[in-house]
């Protein structure tokens, strides 16, 4: 019967996606079934070269993918929380790992693939806990990966009667390093090498390629996956590469090393077993056992060459480092005040940018930028506890009545900054995290309603930051005029939720509650601001300063 290549293609496209789907569906299931206790498989095996290339084998056997094993592994490492040494010793234990499931795919799996399906499609329907249906998940995909392997089987036999397809395929993997590369490319666009091993198999099985174009292809498999770990880490840290570079460079050595021995090596093979997919999983193992012997003493002037190479960057300033708190300056209360004061500054920046964020939360969907605005307080604490303690270690004896009165403004504007930080992150974050999780979104109009409040905070804590620079009164006296249009917004904001109460559905009633609650924080942020400016006020003897105390 004539075979159509455009008929062959399409089918194998298919069960290529099959297979990289039952791999994926693997991974995952393992991941979230054990997920927590592969990480501290990892973290405890990376305490020398032995551990930790056991844990690397038992962890990817597990998960069938030394990428997802890579990216942990260079997550430790980059951290610094293990050894390079180590974190590479794992790099060659996960390649050993990924070779078990070739090895069982190697044998008949005709037989086995059903029972695999099928008792993972009853676990996973009879399961009452998420362990049991993760696992069950585990065992479909391997049927899926097997199946695929079988079909593949079947679609490339035909191949064998088709003297175009193998004249096209024998071309393609004739020459050595042409097989490498294609191999390679195939195993890093999958981000498996288990799938590109398996479709390596198949060719084999199929009598499609010769024994040494598939034990060349075995090479750019193993180093084709190599590549997908260490493109992921280019854009992070320098840390972060070197133990993907170290794992390409071993793989890269092991192939130019084995290159010249493919013929030996095919011819040896043929001795141990008469199956060509047999032979391809067999040489698998032996390479990545043989790579591992050979680079696992040499692991230490590897990581020494690395950590040379590729130097950490120098940390990223803390940003609730403190700037201007200079101890020396502790001797000369003036300049010690003023350094206080430039440090409250950056609080204030802070702060407006923590308001700001809590504009977007509440307009978009982003439960990232959420988190952000919240560990940002972190920072705001932080550079609050350490002006409090600079300003205490002052010698108040040396202070004249001005710079006394400047300490105390300085001391209310860092106290109501504090607070704003604290009203923003516990209150605002909290409901804007709420309203992400319950999938709520609010009215248009709402919305810029809050983007008018929020901007006019940050318009009005640049003022109150005005007065401390300048003591000017008239812009202190403007500020409470306006806490006074924010009491009228709660007002309107209490009103139209009592209209909703009246007339409203359920939801709507919940939506107007929540615009009452972020109207109410947003006016106590605004009393806070109006507040850094109560002592100026009070001072020139201003009637109204009586009304600045938060509310």
């Amino acid at each position: 019967m004539q075979i159509s290549a455009t008929h062959v293609l399409i089918e194998l496209l298919g069960e290529i996606a099959l297979l990289l789907w039952g791999v994926h569906v693997v991974n995952k299931g393992v991941q979230r079934a054990f997920g927590s206790r592969l990480r501290h498989m990892l973290g405890e095996g990376l305490k020398n070269r032995g551990r930790a290339f056991l844990a690397g084998l038992g962890v990817t056997a597990l998960l069938q993918s030394s990428t997802a094993t890579a990216m942990m592994i260079a997550s430790f490492s980059g951290a610094g929380a293990v050894g390079l040494a180590p974190a590479l010793a794992m790099m060659l234990g996960a390649n050993v790992g990924t070779t078990l499931i070739v090895q069982i795919a190697s044998f008949d799996v005709s037989y086995v693939f059903p029972l695999f399906l099928f008792a993972g499609v009853v676990a996973y329907r009879r399961a009452r806990s998420s362990m049991v249906r993760d696992v069950a998940q585990t065992v479909i995909g391997l049927g899926l990966m097997l199946l695929a392997l079988h079909l593949m089987l079947a679609t490339l036999r035909p191949i064998e009667a088709s003297a175009t397809l193998r004249t096209v395929l024998g071309a393609l993997t004739g020459e050595p390093l042409i097989a490498i590369l294609i191999a390679a490319a195939f195993s890093w666009a999958a981000h498996s090498s288990v799938a590109a091993m398996l479709f390596v198999m198949s060719l084999a099985a199929a009598g499609v390629v010769a024994d040494e174009a598939a034990l060349a292809m075995v090479l750019g498999c193993n180093l084709g996956s190599a590549l997908n770990p260490m493109i992921e880490a280019l854009s992070g840290e320098p840390a972060k590469l070197r133990a993907p570079l170290g794992n390409l460079a071993n793989r890269i050595l092991g192939c130019a090393i084995a290159l010249p021995f493919v013929p030996l090596a095919a011819e040896g093979l043929a001795q141990v077993t008469d199956d060509p997919a047999q032979r391809v999983a067999l040489a698998h193992l032996v390479f990545n056992l043989a790579t591992a012997a050979l680079f696992i003493g040499a692991l230490p002037a590897m990581a020494d060459l690395l950590k040379r190479a590729l130097p950490d960057r120098p940390a990223p300033a803390d940003p609730s480092t403190p700037l201007y708190l200079d101890e020396a300056a502790l001797s000369t209360p003036s300049v010690a005040l003023a350094n206080a004061a430039r440090e409250v500054l950056r609080m204030a920046d802070v702060a407006e940018g923590m308001i700001r964020g809590s504009q977007s939360a509440f307009a978009h969907d982003d439960m990232g930028e959420v988190l952000a605005v919240s560990r940002t307080d972190d920072v705001l604490d932080r550079l609050y506890d350490r002006i409090q303690l600079y300003i205490g270690a002052i010698d108040h004896d040396g202070l004249s009545e001005k710079e006394t009165a400047r300490v105390f403004a300085t001391l209310a504007l860092a106290i109501n900054l504090e607070h704003i930080g604290d009203i923003v992150d516990k209150n605002l974050m909290e409901m804007a995290a709420q309203r992400i999780k319950d999938r709520r979104m609010l009215p248009p109009a709402a919305i810029r309603r809050i983007d008018a409040m929020h901007a006019r905070l940050c318009e009005h804590l640049r003022l109150a930051v005005a007065v401390f620079m300048s003591n000017d009164a008239q812009a202190a006296r403007r500020l409470v005029a306006e806490k006074e249009s924010f009491r009228a917004l709660e007002r309107e904001a209490t009103e139209r939720h009592f209209a909703e109460m009246r007339s409203g559905s359920p939801d709507q009633i919940e939506t107007s509650a929540l615009q009452l609650d972020i109207t109410r924080d947003l006016k106590r942020i605004e009393a806070h601001i109006a507040a850094t400016v109560y002592g100026l006020l009070e001072k020139n003897g201003d009637l109204r300063a009586s009304r600045l105390a938060p509310t």
